[in-house]
């Protein structure tokens, strides 16, 4: 999961574009641009990193996330290896620059509120299921359209997203990035700690991967992600244990383990403090 940065040009040579993504992202890059980005999934599932913010995603999951902004929606590795499961992926990706309708557009009073949602998506920004089921027609049929189309109806869709309530800001700090130095090392980590969370992964190990001494690894690892490791560790450990849980032929002792705790006491408290309440009462209110 390298830090990379993408220019607008590797990407696009218009000032918006839309793609349909129908393969599974399994080992990418954690990366950031130039440009606006609205993702939206139809099919799929896995764990999503917005500057400091993990949280799972699934089908109906709306989220614009602003220039600069480091960010990778990651598919399950061991859901998506076998090609002839029922496993799919149906991503909705719009690209767009504030100029995409001319130069200033949203300076003008009559797009104000359009104006402040894109300000505030420098900290990403995530719809809730109800705006983005209204939306799921337009955004499916989003690359069907011709340019002038595209422009239009990607105008309704921000106005409409400006006027929601249904929000949530995800990073919790200013996350954008302007260089990619130290890209290498922070790729290393994180493709580390997304195949072996399972594990019993310590600071001296992690410190090993990265090449450096656990004091220097932990202000390396803070400036980077907003976190220390071993809450970024735990975070995705209990984001894949929400999902887990959806299965009922696991008890909650089966999925502790199955994330990489040992102590059944230590996992509920980790649940508890991330998702707000114990495994148990998750599970009953899936």
């Amino acid at each position: 999961m390298k830090l990379v940065l993408k220019h607008p040009e590797e990407i696009t040579n218009k000032k918006l574009s839309v793609s349909k993504n129908t393969t599974p992202c399994l080992d990418s890059s954690w990366h950031y641009h130039s440009q606006y980005e609205l993702i939206y999934i139809s099919v799929s599932h896995g764990i999503r990193f917005v500057g400091d913010s993990v949280s799972r995603f699934q089908p109906g999951d709306l989220v614009l996330v602003g220039p600069y902004l480091p960010h990778l929606w990651l598919n399950e590795p061991a859901d998506y290896k076998d090609q002839s499961t029922n496993k799919k992926v149906n991503t909705i990706v719009v690209k767009f620059t504030d100029d995409f309708i001319g130069t200033d557009t949203f300076k003008n009073p009559e797009f104000l509120k359009i104006e402040r949602l894109l300000k505030e998506s420098k900290y990403g920004i995530s719809f809730g299921q109800q705006i983005s089921h209204k939306l799921h027609n337009e955004l499916m049929g989003l690359n069907k359209l011709s340019y002038t189309e595209q422009a239009i109806k990607l105008l309704n869709i921000l106005n409409q997203l400006s006027l929601t309530n249904s929000k949530e800001v995800l990073s919790s700090t200013d996350m954008r990035q302007y260089t990619s130095i130290n890209s290498n090392r922070i790729d290393t980590v994180l493709k580390y700690i997304s195949d072996n969370y399972s594990k019993n992964i310590t600071l001296e190990d992690i410190s090993q991967v990265a090449c450096m001494t656990t004091n220097s690894f932990c202000r390396f690892f803070k400036k980077v992600t907003n976190k220390s490791f071993t809450q970024f560790l735990n975070e995705v450990r209990i984001r894949n244990a929400s999902r887990y849980l959806a299965q009922n032929n696991l008890s909650v002792s089966e999925v502790s383990y199955l994330v990489g705790y040992n102590s059944i006491t230590n996992f509920n408290k980790q649940f508890k403090q991330i998702m707000g309440s114990t495994p148990k009462s998750y599970r009953e209110a899936i």
